[in-house]
């Protein structure tokens, strides 16, 4: 009995230590409202699934919606750090947001890891993206899949609509540069708002330009509203997409006039296909097992597993960071950066990571697949 009791209170001491040590906290600002709420939403319900405790240390994660707005990103970014003290940022959910959050973030020398698309969040590695990182491929690597795709299917000309904002804008950048690799022509260069009820003059524009291959650049459910207008108004051409699309949300809102379209996308939704060398797929199925116990089969999306792989870096550099200092020190959070920055052979569930200090990502080309979208599934595309 006395060994017994002896035993129960060493476990109650050892338990009410690690109650009372200095927690890990990391701090999400999603979009769980808004235009962009399909995107933000699979990532914080995979917040359930990460650790509740890294490198011994129990860890708190504090939730924040910005309401798809870049005004309450920054907000939010600012209470995270001067009120919640968190250690890290995951987030936001989309390019506009996750750019106005830099300046906070180093400022408040809070390492961040985004979960949006542009490669402008990450480069170049300035001062202030210093403390900047991010999970989800480029919009580079994802435009470079299109115009190598559309050039092996005979696309010469190619036009585009994309958001009326960063995501738009740098999308557009990037899939004109590689389309001029590839001898392709752009035609056409729309722009809509992620609010807007209708696009049928852009797309009227792209249709007298007669293109081989459409590309549209946005993301979330208002993605949907471009291939729509061009299938209510009979285009037989291409249509690409932005990976910003790949979710459930988007295959319910377009629905059979989504039939035959293409993106490149997050290896995660067409895991299951992929050969067994892949070096996404193990992780990719064992997070699509994990999320879909919680959220039902056929829930799973790129954009939870972002979320996914933002929590794996953390609880990998997590221990190195704690060599330097506690929890809520400007020493950890520094040497948390620095740990984020040496990721090397980090295997996730879209690829293998290796930054650098110029390369805040770390991801290469294996890290994207594209799909075919056909009557409400992902069909993987070898070539």
């Amino acid at each position: 009995m006395k060994r017994w009791i002896a035993s129960l209170s060493i476990a109650l001491s050892a338990a009410t230590a690690f109650a009372q040590t200095p927690p890990v906290k990391i701090g999400l600002v999603l979009s769980l409202t808004g235009p962009a709420a399909s995107l933000g939403i699979p990532a914080r319900d995979t917040v359930a699934l990460l650790p509740k405790e890294m490198g011994g240390r129990p860890v708190e994660y504090v939730i924040l919606d910005d309401a798809s707005d870049t005004t309450q990103a920054v907000q939010s970014t600012k209470k995270l750090i001067s009120e919640d003290r968190v250690d890290a940022i995951i987030g936001s959910s989309i390019t506009p947001n996750s750019l106005a959050m830099i300046d906070v973030v180093a400022e408040g020398e809070t390492p961040m890891i985004s979960l949006a698309s542009s490669a402008k969040i990450i480069e170049p590695v300035d001062a202030k993206r210093h403390w900047v990182f991010k999970t989800p491929q480029t919009d580079a690597m994802m435009a470079s899949a299109i115009a190598e795709h559309a050039s092996n299917h005979g696309v010469k000309t190619m036009a585009y609509i994309g958001q009326a904002d960063a995501l738009g804008e740098t999308f557009y950048v990037e899939v004109a540069k590689f389309a001029q690799l590839h001898k392709i022509t752009m035609v056409a260069n729309e722009r809509f708002n992620r609010t807007d009820p209708s696009v049928t003059g852009q797309i009227l524009k792209i249709l007298a330009a007669k293109p081989d291959a459409v590309v549209v650049g946005a993301a979330g459910t208002p993605a949907a509203l471009p291939p729509k207008t061009l299938a209510l108004r009979g285009y037989k051409g291409k249509i690409y997409h932005n990976h910003g699309t790949g979710n459930r949300d988007f295959l319910r809102v377009c629905g059979a006039d989504c039939n035959g379209t293409f993106l490149p996308t997050s290896p995660v939704l067409v895991a299951a296909q992929l050969p067994d060398d892949h070096p996404a797929k193990r992780l990719a199925l064992s997070y699509i097992k994990l999320y879909e116990a919680r959220q039902g089969a056929g829930s799973v999306s790129a954009f939870g597993s972002y979320a996914w792989d933002a929590g794996m870096l953390l609880d990998r550099a997590v221990p190195l960071a704690l060599k330097a200092g506690a929890p809520g020190t400007p020493a950890f959070r520094r040497a948390l950066r620095d740990a984020l920055e040496n990721t090397k052979n980090f295997a996730d569930t879209n690829g293998l990571v290796n930054m650098t200090p110029n390369d805040h990502i770390g991801l290469d080309q294996r890290a994207r697949v594209m799909v075919e979208i056909r009557d409400g599934k992902w069909l993987y595309q070898p070539r």
